[in-house]
């Protein structure tokens, strides 16, 4: 007993002379629109709801304000990148409607720049600090999961049901969200989508199958300039959305790296989580619990 505590003693001095660090994996949430938990408080989960429930290892919530627009709110994407996911840490990315956007915009944007590696212990604002000088290109990232995803925008902005005044609806038009960076450059990271189908009547403005605020043309990272209409194989008046990477009936392509991960054939999820992991988002969170260790 003792000689087995003196070799484990001798290997806790050994790790911290040398200054090896265990890796971490953690789980980052990344909201969409109209965000009422705290900016910056990655333990906050008041956007998906109890934090008591299961949501992958080591999860955290990284709280944008859901409001202004997506390059001016960025910097807390990218901070959050910097704390989980940098030296010998790994992150896995879970991301709901516009935490698309955020994701995408980061990896597009900043993917391969310059990042200090840091000590995953924020601060109020969610900053970390230098863990010693060291610095690595982009981020490490395992997976991309969306549920929603507003990669390719929201007919609804275009038409004007959500309020104008917000900055963040301008950059879900269909038109800007599709240009606001390059969608193919995911520096190599694979995005799994989750399209939902629980369609009302009053998304009669969003083309073929949708959610109710988004439709598969975005939620299944369809290309292009702007959106199509792309249904469920069931449905005969418009050409399917395909599981996986494969291009849609019709032949336009998705994204690079982009892969539908689930397509709603039998339309039982709608695009809201409800504040309790509802819809779309609970059946991603199935995903995640189950890949995300």
């Amino acid at each position: 007993m003792r000689k087995t505590l003196r070799l484990a003693l001798g290997a806790a001095v050994l790790l911290a002379v040398s200054g090896y660090a265990v890796a971490t994996n953690y789980t980052l949430w990344i909201n969409g629109r109209s965000n009422s938990a705290t900016v910056g408080n990655h333990a906050d989960f008041r956007y998906w709801g109890p934090a008591t429930t299961a949501a992958g290892v080591n999860k955290k919530s990284v709280n944008w304000d859901g409001y202004n627009s997506i390059a001016n709110t960025n910097g807390r994407v990218r901070d959050a990148l910097d704390c989980y996911c940098t030296g010998n840490n790994w992150c896995y990315i879970a991301a709901h409607s516009a935490g698309n956007l955020q994701i995408g915009y980061a990896l597009a944007l900043y993917g391969t720049s310059t990042r200090s590696i840091k000590t995953p212990t924020p601060n109020s604002a969610g900053q970390c600090s230098n863990a010693g000088g060291g610095t690595q290109a982009g981020w490490n990232i395992k997976w991309v999961r969306v549920a929603g995803g507003a990669g390719g925008g929201s007919e609804l902005a275009n038409a004007g049901d959500w309020a104008l005044s917000e900055p963040l609806v301008s950059d879900l038009k269909t038109s800007t969200a599709r240009a606001l960076y390059n969608h193919n450059l995911t520096q190599g990271k694979i995005f799994y989508l989750y399209a939902g189908a629980r369609g009302t009547l009053y998304s009669g403005l969003l083309p073929g199958q949708d959610d109710e605020a988004i439709a598969y043309h975005s939620s299944g990272g369809i290309s292009g300039n702007s959106g199509g209409g792309y249904c469920n194989p069931s449905d005969w008046w418009c050409n399917d959305l395909t599981l996986g990477t494969a291009a849609a009936e019709g032949g336009r392509a998705k994204w690079t790296n982009h892969t539908v991960a689930f397509r709603d054939d039998g339309e039982a999820f709608n695009h809201y989580n409800a504040n309790n992991w509802a819809g779309i988002v609970g059946r991603m969170r199935t995903d995640v619990v189950n890949s995300a260790q």
